[in-house]
């Protein structure tokens, strides 16, 4: 019992059940399976995006502009469609997944080889990549008369019964799993966030493994960038504004621990799902939008402590077992 109690991921499994079965209470109906499959559906696009951030965040950084990227590499996917919407899709998402590894790139390189804080370089290309949304599209949106069909149909065509969205979000959980537990780079994302300077000395360049992470997390953020505005088939300066905030609220939630090292897979698609369920639950229930706010902070506060907590007391534990010895 006290092993599951200490088990985060089974944790949020309860934590997610014990809150449908009190919004069951209040709407009945949220519990279909059809509408369960579109919560997820719904948060699909910050289940991608929490992946990412995971990456970043287990090698003691952050990325605060996976918002920003996302929208600048949707805004460029819309653009290129309606200047040519004869072009094949997949090279319209190829070109989204390569700029937002360029973008993921410029803030890994700037870690790496200037040694800023990831927090200022992140929230400096932040406001960058916003304003270059604004400078390339003249601050015009790009609406869905001006996108083709088959720009728009992707993430909602729907195979085996799902939409697309959906499988495209299943794929990338599983080739991010294998990458964190079957390659010397996801292992090196634990070890650098665990012990920089120990993980030097097994050979890991930190500032590389930095630089890699940055990577998965813009290529993750263009991808996701053609997903949302294909789905809600408009293009505007202002895509996603404040996104960034759920990405991270999702990772801790799922325990991925701001001091690095720490987290899973599971953990980051479990965050997200249970930020998804309150998003689509509270207006059904009707709670107020200023109520909901206050709701998704409180229960990013509860989860820092929560995560602080379980942090302290494995220092304790390893401090008594050097005393003893």
């Amino acid at each position: 019992m006290a092993n599951i109690l200490k088990n985060r991921e089974l944790l949020l499994v309860a934590a997610i059940a014990v809150l449908l079965v009190l919004i069951t209470w209040r709407f009945p109906a949220f519990v279909a399976p059809s509408n369960l499959a579109r919560v997820y559906n719904d948060t699909s696009i910050l289940i991608i995006l929490a992946l990412g951030q995971m990456a970043v965040i287990l090698t003691r950084c952050i990325d605060l502009s996976m918002a920003a990227n996302l929208a600048l590499s949707g805004m460029m996917a819309a653009m290129l469609n309606a200047a040519y919407p004869g072009l094949p899709i997949p090279l319209i998402i190829l070109a989204a997944v390569m700029l937002g590894t360029l973008l993921g790139m410029i803030n890994g390189a700037l870690v790496w080889k200037l040694d800023i804080p990831p927090i200022v370089v992140t929230l400096g290309t932040l406001t960058i990549y916003r304003g270059l949304i604004f400078l390339l599209s003249d601050g015009k949106w790009i609406n869905a008369h001006q996108m083709s069909d088959a720009f728009k149909a992707l993430p909602r065509d729907e195979l085996a019964g799902f939409p697309v969205l959906s499988w495209l979000s299943l794929v990338m959980i599983g080739l991010v799993f294998l990458v964190m537990s079957r390659t010397a780079l996801g292992r090196a994302f634990y070890a650098v966030g665990g012990n920089p300077h120990a993980a030097v000395y097994t050979g890991i360049d930190v500032g590389r493994t930095r630089f890699f992470a940055y990577c998965l997390s813009g290529a993750l953020a263009g991808l996701s960038g053609y997903l949302w505005v294909s789905r809600y088939a408009v293009a505007y300066v202002d895509i996603a504004l404040g996104f960034e905030l759920d990405i991270i609220a999702a990772c801790v939630i799922g325990g991925i621990s701001i001091a690095g090292g720490i987290g899973t897979v599971a953990g980051a698609v479990l965050g997200a799902l249970f930020l998804g369920v309150i998003k689509n639950a509270l207006p059904v229930i009707n709670i107020s939008p200023f109520a909901q706010m206050a709701i998704s902070g409180m229960v990013i506060i509860i989860a820092v402590a929560v995560n602080a907590r379980a942090e302290r007391r494995k220092g304790r534990v390893i401090l008594r077992k050097a005393e003893a010895v």
